[in-house]
């Protein structure tokens, strides 16, 4: 048997199946000397992988992309994008799909190592990715996961042995990235901007096949498709919105169809809750702010509906108007979900015409008093109210005496209503500060606080004691900022 085998590979590469322009084969380049520095065993294990095969000379060469894997077929897929609204031609500059490996569950998950390497759409890039900011995505999305949100995953950060020059010289690193798939919005534009109808067909056949397959058959499965991932995506913007993430960065190349969040950039964690808030560098008009992001949402579902209309109907007018009666439904999709996550973080079990009155006061509240996000509604669930400085505030003793009486209206017991909240306020998030602690050790070579914080977040609804000392928010009175990793 081949060390390969050994490993549990089974890849079945339909991507690479479709019509050449929508990728191109390439290699990933090699590293001098790789090194395995994070490794996720859960995740590995449900792959089908064999962990401990996969962490051998053989598997951190496949992970640096040294050795192709038996039945892989590496491509770089190529896509389009409006990036902070300007539409661009692109492509993975600095990623290769190593392939689609089939599960023990019969699930098809992409296989990505990114950061390894030029590829035929690099734009002048390196293709390469430092070690710090592919640590950040390991942490971030494995903390999104636990946090119950759809994600791409990480299996391994390797070093390279490589360094890359980016405003300094940087240690060198490649992340195994593995996702439903790596389809995006701006793979259908991509599509749709070469003007081959049949081959945005065929994009969107293969879409529906991998990830509706219940709409195949429908009347019109183009619309279909269209509503399944606008309700994918109200779903998502709703979780990102409750538990105060900041994505940094929503072009369109970094919305995937599948609804998971994927490109974990210039991202963050909302500390004092504030609409406006944004920590990304390159963001200097606050475009993807924390409060904005339900609504780029819709905007980069239009720009995909727009790529649909030739399989709406051969009648453009008619087609169009599909899509505008089909787009209106979003806002009112979204909203339903984040005020269901509003009222389960509030304990509520029953609706009531109040309940967005109840939830939009005390936002006003906390952006009156600077309150953390997260610790407010934590101290709500423990019932730790002194925890709150805006608890001595007339406003907020006012609210909680309605908040007080709206549980009381179902009579449901304490217990219950603890126990609602407790599973939809996390106790634990990653502070931007305690990242950047773990993410600073591990650049010098100390991965232990890394551990610890990866360990503390993997279950942010235990409330446990351990998790204590991840609570607090930075006492630091200088602005966040996140960067871009290229």
């Amino acid at each position: 048997m081949t060390e390969s085998r050994k490993i549990g590979w089974h890849f079945d590469n339909s991507y690479s199946r479709l019509p050449e322009p929508f990728y191109a084969k390439t290699d990933p380049e090699k590293a001098p000397s790789p090194e395995l520095v994070i490794f996720n065993h859960p995740l590995a294990e449900s792959l089908g992988l064999n962990a401990e095969a996969l962490q051998s000379e053989e598997g951190v060469d496949i992970l640096a992309g040294n050795r192709i894997p038996e039945g892989a077929a590496p491509i770089a897929q190529a896509y389009a994008g409006h990036q902070f609204g300007h539409f661009t031609m692109l492509g993975d500059g600095r990623a290769v799909l190593l392939g689609e490996q089939m599960t023990p569950e019969g699930k098809r998950i992409d296989i990505q190592l990114k950061g390894s390497g030029r590829t035929p759409f690099s734009r002048g890039g390196d293709g390469r990715a430092a070690l710090g900011p592919m640590l950040r995505e390991f942490i971030i999305s494995e903390a999104m996961h636990a946090l119950g949100i759809p994600t791409t995953r990480s299996l391994a950060v390797i070093v390279t042995g490589a360094p890359v020059q980016r405003e300094e010289p940087l240690e060198g690193a490649v992340l195994t990235r593995i996702a439903a798939s790596h389809i995006r919005v701006g793979t259908f534009q991509y599509a749709a901007a070469r003007q081959v109808v049949e081959d945005l067909r065929t994009l969107a056949d293969y879409t529906i096949d991998r990830h509706y397959p219940e709409v195949a058959n429908d009347p019109n499965p183009y619309v279909s498709l269209l509503r399944k991932v606008m309700e994918k995506q109200a779903s998502l913007l709703a979780k990102w919105q409750l538990v105060g993430f900041i994505h940094g960065v929503m072009n369109t190349d970094n919305m995937a169809i599948s609804g998971e969040t994927i490109d974990y950039g210039p991202c963050a964690f909302m500390d004092t809750y504030d609409p406006a808030t944004v920590f990304s560098s390159i963001d200097r008009q606050g475009r993807y702010a924390y409060g904005n992001q339900p609504g780029i949402a819709e905007w980069n579902l239009a720009r995909f509906t727009e790529t649909l209309l030739p399989l709406f109907d051969e009648d453009q007018e008619k087609a169009i108007d599909i899509a505008e009666q089909t787009l209106s439904g979003y806002a009112k999709l979204y909203h339903g979900y984040w005020l269901a996550g509003m009222r389960s973080k509030l304990g509520l079990f029953n609706e009531d015409q109040q309940d967005e009155t109840l939830v939009k006061d005390l936002l006003k509240i906390m952006k009156d008093n600077q309150a953390d996000y997260t610790n407010t509604f934590r101290a709500l669930t423990i019932g730790d109210l002194n925890a709150l400085p805006m608890c001595k505030t007339t406003e907020f003793n006012e609210w909680h005496a309605r908040w007080k009486a709206r549980l009381e209206s179902e009579a449901k017991s304490e217990s219950a209503v603890k126990q609602l909240m407790r599973e939809n306020n996390p106790s634990i998030i990653p502070r931007n500060h305690r990242v950047e602690e773990a993410l600073e050790a591990a650049v010098e070579g100390d991965f232990s606080v890394m551990e610890s914080l990866l360990a503390a977040l993997e279950n942010p609804y235990a409330y446990s004691a351990d998790q204590e000392k991840y609570v607090a928010p930075s006492a630091s009175e200088t602005p966040y900022r996140t960067f871009c990793g290229t």
